[in-house]
């Protein structure tokens, strides 16, 4: 017998979305599975990683460990999100220009955490900017590139009001 299918209301990168799934999926498994949206990756499944943050009303939401049900009726920004049709969204955009993704399976979760901080404050200090980011483990990069890649964003976004 299948599991039973629930109707979960989300609002999506500022889109209203309904998405049916089993009532045991996480927010990562409706999200990719359900929806479509690979850009948050599914990595520890545990919590520890960070890969799969997203951002859930403002805040930055480990979504493998979150029910789906707790989700409901959220606003959520995946990676996806952070753009708009007019470009990249700061962040995007130096992260390429610092060379602060390697591999990039981690940068969809640290960009995220670090929409959420830049959100809070266009002026962090890189002790903020890595106790944001704690959360989020990578293995290639060694930190600097992407500490750099914040400052500049926040930077960018302070000249820009």
């Amino acid at each position: 017998m299948p599991p039973a299918t629930e109707i979960v209301t989300l609002m999506v990168n500022g889109d209203r979305r309904e998405v049916g799934v089993p009532g045991h999926y996480t927010l990562l498994e409706a999200l990719r599975y359900g929806l479509g949206l690979t850009g948050s990756k599914q990595g520890c499944d545990k919590g520890d990683c960070g890969a799969c943050t997203v951002l859930m009303d403002g805040e930055p939401t480990l979504s493998c460990i979150t029910p789906i049900r707790e989700a409901d009726g959220r606003r959520i920004v995946t990676v996806e999100g952070l753009g708009t049709a007019r470009g990249p969204h700061p962040l995007q955009d130096e992260f390429d220009l610092h060379g602060a993704a390697q591999c990039g399976f981690c940068t969809p979760g640290i960009l995220c955490s670090a929409a959420a901080l830049l959100a809070r404050s266009t002026n962090p200090s890189r002790e903020e900017i890595r106790e944001a980011l704690s959360g989020n483990l990578c293995r290639c990069t060694g930190y600097t590139k992407i500490y750099e890649a914040v400052e500049a964003a926040a930077a960018r976004m302070r000249d820009n009001g």
